[in-house]
């Protein structure tokens, strides 16, 4: 949140969203100003209060820059609604999911936010290398130690905070993560305001029981608005470079396991959720994901179909849409799934940060089509290619799962490890089991 490095981060976004920002950039590095830091979220040492100052000045004239791409990518829900030729309607019957469909989901998004925790961060090279050599690849089963040496281990450290708890030797339950947090939050949202709730209400939410230091990006830069009396959905835009990047992506499954065959419904929620964070492609990320999850839950849709069905609620002419169609189409074009990675990574890695909606999403859409329903492949593909491995992993993990219908339908080794435990330090579900928040989520999906 130091003003000093989200300048780097806003310059980019400028340039993604074609807004001429080249006056405001020379006056940046003019004054001695740093590009974004590449892989930490903070520089060190903080800069000094002259350039601090003026840091926070250049975001403030950044924001005034208008895109031109801002009528084809909106925010509000009206004009979203206005720009989708093909938004789905009610659902012409109700669909319900059962208990079993929704344990298979979050054990699914478990399992996969686990598998590509150890190897977040680390660059494709990396994770294809430290698979091989553990006879893992492509990747069927957790990442180890065993069989690597001690110089690829050097050359390619597991991420420092994740390994003790996700590479097999070490798994004992589901360890904490944010892409379970919020889950778990949704959950509490809508047993305390039901499906109702106000963007408003998600704030005081968050500020009751989500703990500042387990946000991150755009979700601590709304904390942080919110903390300052900035009101929502300001809080998105004020002083955030990060407003497209995956954040409300990783918050939609909820939404969209309670709203079983009906994508609109699904995605209006995920939608309100959203922009406590979010603008334009990164809310579509959320829509997206909730409509796809939405079909699914309701049982009567293949993977293709979930896809598909995500788009409608996309702006068809948005980055986000285009992301979404570049890797369903380049997952159909290469028989291997290592030439589609590649394919994706020489589109995105010179121009988006790893932790962007956009790449992800493409490569979130090309795993999925890829793997055609199979849950291993699903989660492994969505981690081995790279970028923001355990939300990958866990949303292809969560549509997987509820494709597969039941627990007992999903691999053991997958699962056995979890151990029907979960850690949390969102309140009242520390070590909760799988099973019971499945109960809870089926009442949740039974509510009118």
């Amino acid at each position: 949140m130091q003003p000093e490095d989200l300048v780097g981060h806003e310059l980019r976004q400028a340039a993604q969203d074609g807004r001429d920002a080249r006056e405001i950039e020379e006056r940046w590095y003019a004054a001695g100003g740093a590009p974004a830091p590449d892989r930490a979220g903070a520089s060190e040492p903080p800069a000094p209060p002259r350039l601090r100052e003026l840091a926070g000045q250049l975001l403030d004239e950044l924001a005034l820059l208008e895109s031109p791409l801002a009528a084809d990518e909106p925010t509000g829900p009206t004009e979203i609604m206005a720009a989708c030729p093909h938004w789905p309607g009610p659902p012409e019957a109700a669909a319900t999911v059962g208990r079993d469909r929704l344990h298979a989901a979050w054990l699914g998004r478990a399992a996969g936010c686990l598998l590509g925790k150890p190897v977040e961060k680390l660059p494709l090279t990396g994770i294809r290398a430290l698979a091989r050599a553990a006879g893992n690849w492509p990747l069927a089963t957790w990442f180890t130690e065993h069989g690597v040496s001690p110089e690829l281990l050097a050359a390619h450290p597991w991420n420092r905070r994740s390994a003790p708890t996700s590479l097999a030797e070490n798994i004992d339950g589901m360890p904490e993560d944010d892409d379970l947090n919020y889950p778990l939050l949704t959950l509490l949202l809508l047993q305390r305001h039901s499906r109702a709730f106000t963007t408003a209400d998600l704030a005081r939410l968050w500020l009751d029981e989500l703990p500042a230091g387990r946000t991150f990006t755009a979700e601590r830069i709304a904390y942080g608005n919110l903390l300052a009396g900035v009101e929502p959905p300001e809080t998105a835009r004020f002083r955030n470079p990060f407003r497209e990047w995956i954040g409300a992506q990783i918050r939609a499954d909820v939404h969209g396991w309670t709203h079983p065959g009906d994508p609109a419904g699904a995605a209006a929620q995920a939608h309100r959720d959203a922009v406590l964070t979010h603008t334009a492609n990164g809310v579509y990320g959320a829509m997206f994901t909730a409509a796809a999850l939405a079909v699914a839950a309701g049982g009567e849709s293949d993977v293709h179909g979930c896809l598909a069905a995500g788009l409608r609620v996309v702006p068809p002419h948005s980055r986000y849409a285009r992301a979404v169609r570049l890797g369903i189409e380049t997952a159909r074009a290469e028989g291997e799934f290592e030439a589609v990675v590649d394919r994706l990574h020489a589109a995105y890695d010179s121009t988006h940060h790893w932790v962007h909606v956009l790449p992800n999403a493409a490569l979130l859409a090309a795993a999925l089509t890829h793997a055609d329903g199979d849950f291993t492949r699903s989660i492994g593909c969505a981690v081995s290619g790279g970028w923001d491995t355990d939300s990958n992993g866990a949303t292809a993990g969560s549509l997987a799962g509820l494709l597969a219908g039941t627990p007992a339908a999903l691999p053991d080794h997958w699962t056995a490890p979890l151990k029907n435990r979960l850690a949390t330090s969102v309140p009242g579900f520390d070590r909760t089991g799988f099973d019971t928040l499945a109960a809870l989520t089926h009442q949740e999906a039974l509510r009118p």
